[in-house]
């Protein structure tokens, strides 16, 4: 993988060129999308021709709300030179590893600005030094003189120190900045928030954090233009492409791939006993504690589910999830004709990020490509409901929609936590789950859902997730 600047497809190369003016698009009519901010692919446009629909006669049929369009390219700065960036959760995995892309590809993309829980604060001022962010936002107030200290000793006498944001609320703020594309790489549901605020600020969002989707999917669908999202989970981020080679109408299936984690292949009754050091042993990927322990509950392919029908707005009846113990398989698309399309590439997230920053050109040596020299075999299982009943439930929550989402989201948060700190077997999460999503009902029909709502039946999920694992502890005591 080469260090020197790729090919760059968004204008000059050289570091100094001209910025594009931060502005958000101005409206336009939605019967011209040449004047939009979003514009449908020509290539799209001459191959697909519209199609009849059986709405009653002389009544308009209004066309599917699908977030993340592959093609549909939405530019709310259009012009030559860098693409500015906001990346939000620069200190974890998904954000280091976009700053190692934009550092590689200088005349592709410039960094504005950073934000950080506050965990890791050298790391933090080191990112905003290298890359010249013009802004910091941290969430922890407590760390801003540590913050402040560390800017200081990088930055040279004379040289001016990055504005920082700090509080709750600063990545929210960063979000809105004036930038092309805001990456969401902030694990959580408390990403929620600045996935809105970059919604309406008219920014492209490269969303990492599929928890802000899962649980607010109503308040994104009303904020989203089409073509403003554009998915970074490696299973979206396949579908995505592999939605590209044909029209929605001719879809049949979205197949999600997973690894089967760390215990692919035991049955429900071998789950019973395992520990908080085998679940975190991922045989794949390297990634946080909560994600991982996720992942082994299969949690996480539950959540991509929710994640692939708001999407792309595909039925839950027609999506499937398949184990792929090499990971090498992201996901496929199955079309009408019986063809599938699938993605393929080496573990290595920078490439779905790229794709969530780049798109819709690609960036050269982005991630490592296989090497079709040597031989590999590649498997695929059918998914053992039993053992990972989290699959099942994830879709029961995501058609039940409105708060229940949210509350299976929030319940799973505080399970993990308490499987972590030993006060909770590896199979009462699901367990526990279940009985929090059981106990919050069917939401309440034809109620628009607002942040307060999702706030509120967090806070319950969580509340009453905390009091069933304390009497799991206390009877196991």
């Amino acid at each position: 993988m080469s260090d020197s600047p790729a090919h760059r497809g968004h204008g000059p190369e050289a570091p100094s060129a001209p910025r594009r003016p931060a502005s958000a698009p101005s409206a336009a009519p939605a019967a011209d999308p040449s004047t939009s901010g979003t514009r449908l692919d020509a290539r799209h446009a001459e191959s697909t021709p519209p199609r009849a629909t059986s709405a009653a006669p002389g009544r308009a049929q209004d066309p599917p709300r699908v977030l993340a369009d592959p093609h549909l390219v939405y530019d709310p700065v259009p012009g030559d030179g860098p693409k500015d960036v906001v990346i939000l959760g620069s200190t974890g995995s998904i954000g280091t590893q976009a700053i190692d892309l934009v550092l590689r590809n200088p005349g592709r993309f410039r960094v504005t600005g950073l934000s950080a829980n506050g965990g890791r604060v050298a790391l933090l001022a080191e990112q905003a030094h290298r890359l010249g962010a013009r802004t910091v936002a941290v969430a922890r107030e407590d760390v801003v003189p540590q913050l402040r200290e560390a800017l200081g000793s990088l930055y040279g006498a004379g040289e001016p120190l990055p504005e920082i944001l700090a509080g709750p609320d600063a990545a929210t703020q960063l979000a809105a900045s004036d930038c092309h594309t805001v990456l969401n790489g902030i694990t959580g549901s408390i990403g929620l928030a600045p996935t809105l605020a970059a919604l309406e600020a008219g920014r492209t969002l490269a969303l990492a954090n599929k928890e802000s989707l899962i649980v607010g999917g109503p308040l994104v669908k009303a904020l989203a233009k089409p073509g403003q999202i554009i998915p970074v989970d490696s299973e979206h981020a396949a579908l995505f492409q592999a939605l590209a080679s044909g029209s929605r109408a001719d879809v049949r299936k979205l197949v999600v791939t997973a690894s089967g984690g760390p215990f692919r292949g035991r049955t429900k009754e071998e789950l019973a006993h395992v520990s908080v050091e085998d679940a975190l042993a991922h045989p794949t990927w390297a990634m946080g504690p909560v994600i991982t322990i996720n992942s082994a509950t299969l949690v996480n392919k539950g959540l991509e589910v929710i994640e692939a029908h708001l999407l792309y707005d595909i039925p839950f009846d027609r999506i499937e999830v398949v184990v792929h113990p090499q990971s090498y398989v992201h996901s496929m698309v199955e079309f009408t004709d019986g063809s599938t399309i699938a993605q393929a590439t080496p573990p290595d997230m920078r490439g779905p990020i790229a794709i969530g920053l780049g798109w819709p050109e690609r960036v050269p040596d982005a991630a490592p490509a296989f090497d079709w020299s040597k031989a590999s075999t590649w498997e695929f299982f059918p998914l053992d409901n039993d053992a990972f009943p989290s699959v099942n439930l994830a879709r029961h929550v995501g058609q039940l929609a409105g708060t229940a989402p949210a509350v299976f989201n929030a319940a799973n948060e505080e399970c993990v936590e308490a499987f972590r700190a030993g006060a909770l077997p590896f199979d009462g999460i699901m367990d526990t789950v279940t009985r929090v999503v059981d106990e919050h009902g069917t939401p309440r029909a034809g109620t628009s859902l607002t942040v307060a709502d999702v706030l509120e039946a967090e806070t319950w999920a969580r509340t009453r997730a905390r009091e069933l694992t304390a009497q799991t502890a206390e009877a196991r005591a």
